[in-house]
This record gives structure tokens, C-alpha cells and sequence, in this order.
């Protein structure tokens, strides 16, 4: 990335390092320490000593049986396969450009594993339209490579989007050191690049899907361009061999000097050819994308593995971009896009913001300003996403459930009652989101009520769809694209409670495409409740759940939504959860809690997974008057508990972990008790 773009963050760390003698910070023991996810130098180290928080490592000195963090870093959920429903519009495509988004979630160093007890957090949900997560940070004072944390991986993977970490040497302005680039092309005896297969192995251990390769570092010859396109040649041998991926950034050139071309052309050519895609500089110009575009075709690749750098650090959807150059809506798709540091949609937010406010703003960047996949605003100059790429579903196999969890929340709740009170956000314990954020029918040209997801209250987890307006006349929410298999005993239940208003719930099914892209899904209504005492369900803290059979409904299910009838407005009513099963799953419990290490309130625990099926694992603790207070929940086997302390006249902690099935079914608790 060029330096102009570089953030305030990478200077400041690139400010921390010291003249001093090589150092490196001493390994972490068996305490009861924060894990944080990784980072590294290819080999040798900085001078001086790290900054307070900053350990520097050693990549080639990894190996994963000494990484006393990787319980707590490898990701859990493999990548789940797509398929591509019917576009929401008629100007979003499948089968042209793609995207991949370059995210920086955290800091380098000091970047919790497991999530954190804020809700303020970059909780993405729109990945129905990325095709590559790139864990973007790294810098000249902390460490260079970085692995993805867990949570990030097992949200993306669970929408089917791969997740590459980054390999950033930054440029000379901002500390970089050409000896860090040579250090990642040293060459053993045998003439192999033996830090291609450490990064290789990093991503098997941690579970990603490969590396973004960002070499920015001037001052190269042809001698060091030519050893670093030996480098990429066989990462990605190596990474192809194991399911992983490597892109390349328009930096470096093949006579080794930076040079950002905004293009593909003879100066990065072999790189491209090295690697499985290439990022292109923000440099592009609407006759360089042709040219790339074409030379693409004429290597025998495709043109969109390409991705066009948008730059939307800044300004998000304030950018100027030339969108007909990249995703012109008369004609072909011209290249894929990239997009750098989309969470912008969150830092852009004064402060104090609320997970409202993130989803609200993430949901203006991702669909357009009409807030409707399926109705983009012709007048809006951001071209949204949305508008171009048709949307991705992973959402293919029974048992399915959602309860509308984004990863992030105020409390946490249970079966519509709070289990804690304590901000939080953790990614691995997103649902599949629906693909789709909003698209929202109304009859007969009614209003279109505002919907959104809530966090004041909710079933499970922290959050649920919020639909509140006049509802002046019958609206559909779409809620998921599908390719669920129906069966003779196949339900399904749906959670929802109304706050304000009067309404009639009805089940939206199809079990055929729309006859057109942005054409209504032919949908059948089944009766949910009713405001005149119908089907009304089960009742728990004033959330109603009702089962509604899929009697007389055959072949695969397409699209899952609502429709709601107001008798009395307006209307605020939450859809809490949904499932579609067949039988109902409980999953078994875990085995072997234990304790790993413990400093004070400082714990560390680990567990052996119980067989089958497993989303994730929840822990709670029991308080001395008997109740259950939520802890936490990963998808991984092992957690860190932090800053416990004991309650009146308690001498020791009691702790029950579960198992949680796709369906929210918990497991039987396995029990620890902690002396203080």
C-alpha cells in the first residue's frame, strides 16, 4: 500500500522501536496469560526492545507443538460450500466480479483471541458478497505476519468466504527493513524457501486459507525480485497441496523495486502468474483495468482474479470511484473488487456508538442508500455491493437454525432472559446472517417499516430482527435464501414476540426460484399466529415459538421469510429465532474440564470436544444462590477466563460448561470447582 494510505497506527508502532542490542521478548509460560492472536517477523528481529503489550517472535522459529496460544487460535468451523441464488436485482451478477475486502479488526499486538467485553466492534455481517477476507495490519514495531484470530475464521468460514492472513513489509517511511524481505526469501542447502512451508503450516494450525502478500519495502535489485518470485512460486505449491490460497499485491516488481502499477502488466506479470489473484493498486485507471482485463484473458486466467483497489479508509461511501471502469451495469464486469479497510463503517461513528449505529451505517455501505438489495436508489454515487455482486447462501443442509446473533451484544441472553449484563463481542458465535439485509415487500405500495437488527432484547444470544413501522398493509420480510431438503417430518419454528401494535405472523416458503432476477420468490403462506388466537405457540418472557409444519410441500425449500398483517399500529415486533429440522439434535457433552493455568482470578481452560456435532461451547458460572451466570462461549476447546473474583463467603468458583448443537440444543452441563 502506498505510504499515503499507511495509518497513523503503523507509524506510531514503527516510533516504539529503540537503538539497542537484538532482543526478543521471553516466551509466555504456563500462566494464566490473555492469549492474543499472532504475529511474527519472517526471522530476525528489530532493535532495541518491544513497546509495553508487543511481543516480537520469530516465524521460522515457530513450530505449533511449542505455540502455547494455538488452542485458543485455531479456528473450528471449516469452510462451508455456496451457491448463488436468484439476484436480488436485476443489475447484480453471479459468475463476474467478486470481492475481497481487506479488514483491519484490531491492533497488531494486544488483539484478544477470543473476543472482548465491548460490543463496540467491527461485527461484519454482509458476507453473502466477499469471496476473500483478508486479516489485514501488521507493522514495523510489532510484527509483520499475521495470523488471523479464531473467531474471525469461524464467522467467515460458517458463510463460505476463505480468510488469508497478511504478510506486510512495510515501506522504508514507515520502518521497513529490506533485510525482513530477505529474511522471508532465505533459501535452505537444498535451495528451498523454508519459510514458504512455515506460513503454509502456520495456516493448517490455525485453520485459515492462506496468505495476502504485500511486499512494500524499496531498495531491491533483480536479484531480490527474482527471489521473491521464487518465494511465491512455491508458497503456492506448498499452499495449493493443502486447500490454501495466495494473493499478490501490486507492489513489488520483478526487477525488485516498488513500484505500484495500478494494472496488470509485464512489470508484475510473473507474480500474477505465481499466484492464485493480485490485488490492484488504487493507481488504476479505467483504461488500465481494460488492458489488465484483457491481458488477464490472454494468460489464460480469469480477469476477476483481479481485484481493483477502492481506497475507503477515509471517506467509505463518500468515495469518488469510476464504477463503470471495475462494475459498469450495461456490460460485463470488467475486473473484481477490492476493497481496503471497509470498516470504516464503524470507525467513522462518533463516540459513544451502539451496535445499532455499526449495523445501521454497515448496512448503507453494503446495500445502498435504499436500505433494499432488491430496490437499489438509481441516484445513489455509491454503488453498493449489492447493487453489482449477487448475493452467496451457505444455508444447504438440515438442521439449520438461527437466532439472529451478530456477533456482538449489550447482554446475553437466554431463552429471552439476560445471563449477564457485560458487553461482548465474539465472531465464532455469529449465526449465518441472511444474506439479504433488507429486502422488505409490501402490498399495494404500503410503507416500508424500518427493519434492522436490535439489541435492546433478544432470545438468545445478543441481538434479533427489529420490524417496526405503520405496516399499513401485508409486508414480507425475506429472510434467508435456502436449498433445504423437505422431508415428511420436517418443521419449521419460529421465535418472535410483538413489543407495540396488533399483528397476524405468517410463514413465508418457497420451494422454487423467482421466475427473474429482483421478481418476489413464489412464496406460500403458513399461518404462524394470529391476533385472534390462532396457532399461538409457546410462551417464555413473552416470546412465542410455534412449529409450523411443511405438510403438503415437497422438493427442496428456495426462501425463508415472513409475512406480517397489522390489525392494530404501529408495529414493533422481533423475529428472535428460526429453524428447519427434521428431528430434534442434542448434542453430547463435552469431556475433561480442566484448568491449565491460573494466576488469581486468571484462568485458563481446556476441554475435550464431545463427538458429533458441535457449534459451540458455552460456559457460565454458578453463583452461591444457585443462578447461572454467562461467561462466554468459542467454538475452540480451550478459554481464558479473566479477572474473576470470588463472590461473599464463596471459597471456591463452580463453573458448567455445554456443548450447543446447531439447533441451540444445549448439551448436559460437565461441572469445575476452582478453589480461590
Amino acid at each position: 500500500m502506498n505510504p499515503t494510505r499507511r495509518t497513523v497506527l503503523l507509524a506510531a508502532a514503527a516510533a516504539t522501536m529503540l537503538p539497542s542490542s537484538p532482543a526478543m521478548a521471553a516466551p509466555r509460560a504456563a500462566a494464566a496469560l490473555q492469549p492474543y492472536a499472532s504475529y511474527w517477523y519472517p526471522d530476525s528481529l528489530p532493535s532495541g526492545s518491544p513497546g509495553t503489550g508487543i511481543t516480537w517472535r520469530s516465524l521460522k522459529s515457530w513450530r505449533a507443538a511449542d505455540d502455547p496460544d494455538l488452542a485458543f487460535n485455531a479456528a473450528s468451523v471449516p469452510l462451508a460450500p455456496r451457491f448463488t441464488p436468484t439476484p436480488a436485482n436485476p443489475t447484480a451478477r453471479s459468475g463476474q466480479a467478486r470481492i475481497q475486502s481487506l479488514v483491519s479488526f484490531g491492533p497488531t499486538s494486544s488483539n484478544p483471541s477470543q473476543g472482548s467485553a465491548t460490543a463496540d466492534y467491527y461485527a461484519f455481517g454482509h458476507w453473502a458478497y466477499v469471496d476473500e477476507l483478508v486479516f489485514w495490519g501488521g507493522s514495523s514495531g510489532e510484527g509483520l505476519i499475521l495470523a488471523p484470530n479464531a473467531p474471525i475464521v469461524d464467522a467467515a468460514h460458517r458463510h463460505g468466504v476463505p480468510v488469508l492472513g497478511n504478510i506486510f513489509l512495510p515501506p522504508v517511511a514507515y520502518g521497513g527493513q529490506l533485510r525482513w524481505t530477505r529474511d522471508l526469501v532465505q533459501k535452505d542447502a537444498a535451495g528451498r524457501y523454508p519459510l514458504a512451508e512455515r506460513l503454509v503450516a502456520v495456516a493448517a494450525a490455525y485453520g485459515f486459507d492462506g496468505w495476502f502478500v504485500n511486499a512494500e519495502t524499496g531498495g531491491g535489485d533483480s536479484v531480490l525480485g527474482a527471489a521473491v518470485l521464487g518465494f511465491v512460486r512455491e508458497l503456492k505449491s506448498l499452499a495449493a497441496a493443502r486447500g490454501q490460497r495466495v494473493t499478490w499485491y501490486d507492489s513489488m516488481t520483478v526487477n525488485g523495486a516498488v513500484s505500484w502499477q495500478g494494472a496488470l502488466n509485464g512489470s508484475n506479470q510473473a507474480f500474477f502468474e505465481a499466484a492464485d489473484d493480485m490485488f490492484v493498486d488504487f493507481r488504476w485507471t479505467a483504461s488500465s483495468l481494460a488492458s489488465s482485463g484483457t491481458r488477464a484473458d490472454q494468460l489464460g486466467r480469469s480477469r476477476y482474479e483481479l481485484w481493483a483497489g477502492v481506497d475507503v479508509e477515509a471517506s467509505g461511501w463518500n468515495k469518488s470511484v469510476n464504477w463503470d471502469a471495475i462494475v459498469p451495469s450495461g456490460r460485463a464486469h470488467v475486473t473484481s473488487l477490492g476493497l481496503y479497510r471497509p470498516e470504516w463503517t464503524r470507525n467513522q461513528l462518533p463516540s459513544p456508538r451502539t451496535p445499532e449505529d455499526f449495523h445501521a451505517a454497515d448496512d448503507r455501505f453494503w446495500s445502498g442508500r435504499s436500505l433494499d438489495p432488491s430496490r437499489p436508489d438509481a441516484t445513489d454515487s455509491w454503488r453498493a455491493p449489492a447493487v453489482s455482486v449477487a448475493d452467496r447462501s451457505t444455508v444447504a443442509s438440515l438442521p439449520f437454525a438461527s437466532v439472529f446473533n451478530t456477533g456482538h451484544g449489550l447482554r446475553w441472553y437466554e431463552e429471552g432472559a439476560v445471563t449477564s449484563d457485560t458487553p461482548w463481542n465474539h465472531l465464532g458465535l455469529q449465526d449465518r446472517m441472511p444474506s439479504r439485509q433488507w429486502v422488505v415487500r409490501t402490498e399495494g405500495g404500503g410503507a416500508r417499516p424500518a427493519v434492522g437488527f436490535d439489541f435492546a432484547d433478544a432470545w438468545r444470544g445478543g441481538s434479533s430482527v427489529l420490524v417496526e413501522g405503520e405496516l399499513d398493509a401485508p409486508t414480507v420480510v425475506d429472510v434467508y435464501a435456502t436449498r433445504l431438503p423437505i422431508g415428511v417430518d420436517t418443521v419449521v419454528e419460529l421465535t418472535h414476540r410483538t413489543d407495540a401494535g396488533a399483528v397476524n405472523v405468517e410463514l413465508a416458503v418457497a420451494t422454487g426460484e423467482p421466475g427473474a432476477p429482483g421478481t418476489t420468490p413464489p412464496y406460500s403462506y403458513l399461518p404462524v399466529n394470529s391476533v385472534n388466537g390462532g396457532l399461538a405457540g409457546d410462551s417464555v418472557n413473552g416470546w412465542q415459538t410455534a412449529t409450523v409444519r411443511l405438510t403438503g410441500l415437497t422438493g427442496t425449500l428456495h426462501a425463508l421469510g415472513v409475512r406480517l398483517t397489522a390489525t392494530e399500529g404501529p408495529v414493533k415486533w422481533r423475529l428472535g429465532g428460526i429453524a428447519v429440522r427434521d428431528a430434534v439434535e442434542t448434542p453430547a457433552p463435552p469431556t475433561g474440564l480442566r484448568v491449565t493455568a491460573a494466576s488469581g482470578g486468571d484462568l485458563r481452560l481446556a476441554w475435550n470436544s464431545a463427538p458429533g456435532a458441535v457449534r459451540h461451547h458455552t460456559l457460565h458460572r454458578v453463583l452461591p444462590d444457585g443462578t447461572r451466570r454467562f461467561l462466554g462461549g468459542t467454538c475452540q476447546n480451550a478459554y481464558f477466563l479473566g479477572g474473576l473474583q470470588p463472590e461473599q463467603g464463596e471459597r471456591a468458583a463452580r463453573f458448567e460448561l455445554r456443548a450447543v448443537g446447531e439447533l441451540y440444543t444445549s448439551s448436559a452441563p460437565v461441572t469445575l470447582t476452582h478453589p480461590w
